[in-house]
């Protein structure tokens, strides 16, 4: 489906009268947020996707490598629970600050 400039130019008047000249620059600036919003988002949502796949042969805390732990026949399974709890929280607690430093930046709500 091609739109030709007589489809472009109906679309445009049809927004204008809907919004209005006044309403358009701040309607535009909203959607503009709104897109950068969600583009960093997304952003986000791909490292962590790539964190998660790191995490299952180390996991980077505070700079820290910890090695992922050692399964045997007759493995202790509780303590390998106990560390992956650990680590766990561990990358909340850094998500949770990072999320709080992120509402700093952007005012109260």
């Amino acid at each position: 489906m091609n739109l030709g400039p007589m489809e472009i130019g109906l679309i445009v008047l049809a927004i204008l009268l809907l919004f209005g000249y006044k309403k358009l620059p701040d309607a535009s600036r909203s959607l503009g947020r709104s897109l950068r919003i969600f583009k960093g988002e997304m952003k986000g949502m791909k490292e962590d996707d790539v964190r998660t796949r790191d995490a299952a042969t180390t996991t980077p805390v505070r700079g820290e490598i910890v090695a992922p732990a050692e399964t045997s026949a007759s493995g202790d399974l509780t303590a390998q629970l106990h560390e992956e709890a650990r680590v766990a929280e561990a990358r909340a607690a850094e998500l949770r600050a990072r999320a709080d430093q992120s509402r700093t930046f952007d005012g109260p709500r």
